[in-house]
């Protein structure tokens, strides 16, 4: 089981129809899983992810 690193949180917004009637739904996190090098998994977000990647803190 992956630990969970992220504390980010669903954002709100709202469906829209052609009626331009509204209601609510969740725009949620894109968490990916990734596996150092010592073999521990963690649940990152992928723009986290991304900018470790950038700093070579992580492999892909």
């Amino acid at each position: 089981m992956a630990i969970n690193l992220s504390y980010k949180k669903p954002n709100s917004a709202n469906n829209r129809s052609h009626s331009c009637r509204s209601t609510k739904r969740q725009q949620k996190v894109n968490l990916q899983v990734v596996t150092l090098e010592d073999g521990t998994k963690i649940r990152l977000s992928a723009r986290e992810k991304r900018t470790l990647m950038k700093n070579d803190n992580i492999s892909a």
